[in-house]
């Protein structure tokens, strides 16, 4: 916990049940004294890989390291500028990392990164990994999920419900890594409150753990508890993917301050603008090729020739070509002044039109999807189910002693007093987590004595 400040937190990882290695990377910076609080705030990044076993691991890794370090050097900056400028230099570290070997060519990974500040809670988003807030018995997606089963879902949505083949889950849209060139989603500032919970996973989580289920959890128990149950429950439901976790409760220092809400962030500065393309003002462009066209086509002397001209013949020599003259000037004029201002538009400075955020707006769409996540007997009996099923999996003594908790969360049920019986059922999913760890390590040493 950071000098001045009182979130409380727990990170969590684990390989799961089906995976040779870990490709998931986590990381939670802390600050370490209220000035820096003031200053930039916490960061907290979940990162889940992909590309081969090196690749993966390699992409995650580098997101983890590189953005709180980018993010530091940023701090200066209003935290949407530097939230945004540290994914984008992490992904530039990952593409040139992949570039160099072939082995690790294509490697990316997700990335959702939380910032706390004053003025509230900021999301940046790149991938299927989520950023979840609870609050009130309620739980939201704040995140969203760059994935080809949530753009069809949507899709699904504007036709009307119209049938639309559910792809795989797995496959996502955007990573960092794979390109040079990166689309960050930015959402908030949401505004924070004392005892607002947030959680951000990996797929391996929000895969086999319902967000009724996060949400049950991470309101009911403390983020250490609900971690491990979280966690805990994945393995229970067969954990194919690598799972990892951070959940963090919002205290009395990182409830929003209306001082800080009511300021401006700036969204665009000289320092980001000079490193954007530059834009054509083909509007502008449009207007001087218009004019020369004008000038060339329909030029004034074939009207005021004084032998042909229409001009020419009704007025006389000597005026007509006074007017023809004027009038090619004229055009000629308008050619060069819509050329000048073509230019000067190109090479001004975009810096200098500051875009800002005023108060009480917020980037993104977010929440995207919101669930009620009171507790209910049906979820904690659906849970208590789960352990009961995957217990048969276990020594007998594990198993009595999983199965005991499992017994005692049912009781609860029974007296309506919900959350002691989630409590019980949390104690059911550690006895099988610390059965498969155990196991785990069985086989780590007899691979050693082999």
């Amino acid at each position: 916990m950071g000098s001045g400040t009182s979130l409380d937190y727990c990170d969590l990882s684990d390989i799961g049940r089906r995976r040779a290695s870990n490709q998931d990377a986590r990381v939670v910076s802390e600050p370490y004294s209220a000035e820096q609080y003031r200053r930039r705030g916490w960061l907290l990044l979940v990162a889940d890989g992909m590309g081969a076993h090196a690749a993966g691991e390699m992409a995650s890794a580098l997101a983890a390291e590189q953005v709180p370090l980018s993010y530091d050097k940023h701090a200066h900056r209003p935290a949407p500028l530097a939230l945004r400028s540290s994914i984008l230099h992490a992904n530039s570290e990952i593409h040139a990392r992949g570039e160099s070997a072939a082995d690790l060519k294509g490697m990316g990974t997700t990335c959702t990164a939380l910032v706390i500040v004053p003025r509230g809670a900021l999301v940046g988003h790149v991938g299927d990994s989520r950023a979840y807030r609870v609050r009130g018995g309620t739980i939201e997606q704040l995140s969203r999920d760059h994935s080809l089963a949530w753009d069809m879902e949507a899709a699904r949505a504007k036709v009307g419900g119209e049938a639309i083949p559910t792809p795989p889950k797995n496959i996502i849209t955007r990573s960092m890594g794979p390109h040079s060139r990166l689309e960050v989603d930015l959402e908030g500032p949401f505004p924070v409150e004392d005892g607002d919970v947030f959680v951000l996973c990996s797929d391996g989580l929000s895969g086999q753990v319902a967000d009724e289920e996060i949400g049950g959890f991470a309101a009911t128990l403390s983020p250490k508890e609900a971690a491990e149950a979280m966690l805990g429950l994945a393995l229970v439901r067969g954990a194919p993917d690598n799972v990892t976790l951070i959940v963090a409760k919002a205290g009395p220092a990182q409830a929003t301050d209306p001082t800080a809400a009511n300021t401006p962030w700036l969204l665009a500065d000289d320092e980001q603008s000079t490193r954007e393309p530059v834009k054509l003002p083909w509007r502008t462009l449009a207007v001087a090729g218009g004019a020369l066209l004008a000038a060339l086509v329909v030029h004034p002397l074939a009207l005021t020739h004084p032998e042909t001209g229409l001009i020419g013949k009704l007025l006389g020599k000597g005026l007509a070509e006074a007017v023809g003259w004027s009038a090619t000037g004229g055009m000629i004029l308008l050619f060069l002044a819509a050329v000048v201002a073509a230019v000067v538009g190109t090479l001004a400075p975009a810096g200098r039109a500051r875009v800002m955020l005023k108060p009480g707006d917020r980037l993104g769409n977010g929440p995207y999807r919101s669930y009620d996540c009171f507790l209910t007997p049906g979820l904690v009996e659906g849970i208590a189910a789960s352990v009961e099923t995957a217990a048969d999996g276990l020594s007998d003594r594990e198993r009595e002693r999983a199965l005991a908790h499992v017994g005692a969360t049912r009781q609860a049920i029974a007296a309506h007093v919900l959350p002691q019986a989630l409590a019980e059922a949390a104690q059911a999913i550690a006895v099988y987590r610390r059965s498969v760890e155990a196991a785990r390590r069985d086989d780590t040493t007899r691979i050693r004595d082999e």
